[in-house]
């Protein structure tokens, strides 16, 4: 039997509007992710609203790193943005759990986070509407040719062009949640 999906957004989620220039892909993971493939309440905005920690495998020449998360399920025209940060420098292949909630980070350093849907920097974890079924999420990391030096009130239009013109490689992990039945 197969999970049921609700209707869900007409539009792509970004990372099928890029077009990288290698075609070698970037494995993303989460080590918290359960084997059902689903993340666990901790990360939900219905509980402690963590960020949850990810690692992603190198590609030669990156300079920066930037990370999407959409949910294309949710019940509106566009997939509802959960997460951007970007200018994440080339060095780092990992983000730990529970990055703060601030426009700029020190760690990882230089790190930008942008407005998620609900309005705030940083990440705002799942919460499907109650009876809405299971919500797919997908954690997209762009290898990046240079920094975007772009300020977090940046849009994800602005960011999904300028990801068209510096993205080396990309790679996502799909991730999923349904509301729990308390809520």
């Amino acid at each position: 039997m197969s999970p049921q999906h609700p209707e869900h957004s007409g539009e792509a989620i970004t990372i099928m509007k890029v077009h990288p220039v290698l075609d070698t892909g970037i494995v993303v993971t989460c080590r918290a992710q359960e084997v059902s493939g689903k993340l666990p309440d901790q990360y939900s905005a219905y509980y402690d609203n963590l960020s949850p920690p990810l690692a992603w495998t190198n590609v030669p020449d990156v300079k920066t790193w930037a990370v999407i998360v959409e949910d294309p399920d949710a019940p509106r025209e566009k997939p509802f943005v959960h997460w951007m940060l970007w200018d994440v420098h080339g060095e780092v292949t990992a983000l730990p759990e529970g990055l703060p909630n601030a426009e700029f980070l020190a760690t990882p350093q230089g790190g930008i986070q942008g407005r998620n849907d609900m309005g705030g920097y940083g990440w705002f974890g799942p919460r499907p509407p109650a009876g809405h079924g299971l919500h797919r999420y997908y954690f997209q990391v762009f290898a990046l040719d240079d920094f975007l030096a772009m300020g977090p009130d940046t849009p994800l239009h602005d960011l999904l062009n300028a990801l068209k013109g510096h993205t080396i490689a990309q790679g996502e992990m799909m991730a999923t949640y349904e509301a729990p039945s308390a809520h």
